[in-house]
């Protein structure tokens, strides 16, 4: 797991934070074939606020000089700018300077954002905050949160859930997640707010591991509800999801039935599963692609009929020359 400096300040001055990569190393365990799930989802393809294609940038770094997101002329060739974290308690890190800045600022910024066609949205939770098994109430923290984004302006919320213990023991997450996101959606109305998830890939696998059937099950109970998943091809193995076979049609044998197309075959609509990366090796500790065969695998998937989008971590390595480079001819800049 890497840690941004803010991050690392932040623990020292407050004992809590959000964490930068977006996902841990998965536990190391058994794997095994999870019985009795449907195939079916409910997912589709949903009327939010922003259509696919969709490229996802996120921002939990400090950057020297900054006063809130960048222009978003450094953005270029991105859509949808994800400002991390918003905890249960509160906001850190980028989420905390937006909130910091006056109103007459924020609307500035938002309305230069919503001009060049970008979403601004925040992105809650992240990899050191575990809300099932912190006993935070998915009702309440849906309110609060809920609250926050219309206070502050955002266009929506991404919903990156990382409380392993809970997925893995079974004991709470699909419900807890099911009933948190039928909130928000309650208070953040379809067509009016975006509403995504950043699930592990390997959480979309029919996998005895995950005792609650994880994010399957979260599709078929409350896809529906969800824009789309910024889906983390990343962190799950040093092997794992590193070629274009592996990340688009068939998964290792350490999580099978996790690829792209593999996920959208367990009933997962297609158009909602955003491919997400890493811009270099040092925001993860592995499943790095350099950006020209990551180009190579968006050309290849959208060949074969998918056209959901990118998801990167995180700016300002992710930058306009990388998102170019990945969209290369099959979504050229303009």
């Amino acid at each position: 797991m890497l840690f941004s400096l803010s991050h690392i300040v932040a623990a020292v001055s407050a004992l809590a934070y959000a964490g930068a990569a977006l996902a841990a190393p998965v536990p190391v365990c058994s794997i095994g074939v999870r019985t009795g799930g449907s195939s079916n989802s409910t997912s589709s393809s949903g009327s939010g606020s922003s259509s696919a294609p969709h490229f996802v940038v996120y921002s939990d770094a400090w950057v020297s000089g900054e006063n809130g997101p960048p222009d978003v002329s450094e953005i270029n060739g991105y859509n949808v700018f994800a400002l991390s974290f918003l905890l249960a308690s509160g906001s850190v890190d980028q989420a905390q300077e937006w909130e910091s800045l006056d109103a007459a600022t924020r609307q500035s910024i938002k309305s230069s954002y919503n001009a060049a066609g970008v979403k601004l949205i925040v992105s809650a939770f992240g990899s050191t905050e575990t809300p099932t098994s912190s006993g935070d109430d998915p009702v309440d923290t849906a309110n609060t949160m809920a609250a926050w984004i219309k206070q502050y302006d955002l266009d929506g919320i991404d919903i990156d859930y990382e409380d392993f213990t809970a997925i893995n023991e079974g004991n709470g997450a699909v419900d807890w997640l099911v009933k948190f996101t039928q909130q928000l959606r309650n208070q953040l109305p379809a067509g009016q707010y975006i509403i995504t998830h950043a699930p592990v890939a390997p959480w979309f696998s029919n996998n005895a591991q995950f005792k609650g059937g994880a994010y399957l099950q979260v599709d078929q109970q409350v896809g529906d509800l969800i824009d789309w998943y910024n889906v983390q091809f990343y962190n799950q193995g040093v092997t794992e999801y590193t070629d274009c076979t592996g990340l688009l049609t068939q998964s290792s044998t350490t999580w099978p039935g996790t690829s792209l197309f593999e996920i959208a075959a367990a009933g997962v609509s297609l158009d909602k599963l955003v491919i997400g990366k890493p811009a270099v090796a040092a925001d993860a500790t592995n499943g790095f692609m350099d950006a020209s065969t990551l180009a190579s695998c968006v050309s290849q998937a959208q060949a074969k009929g998918w056209d959901a989008g990118v998801m990167v971590w995180e700016f300002p390595s992710a930058s306009t020359s990388w998102i170019s480079t990945v969209r290369g001819s099959t979504y050229p800049l303009n």
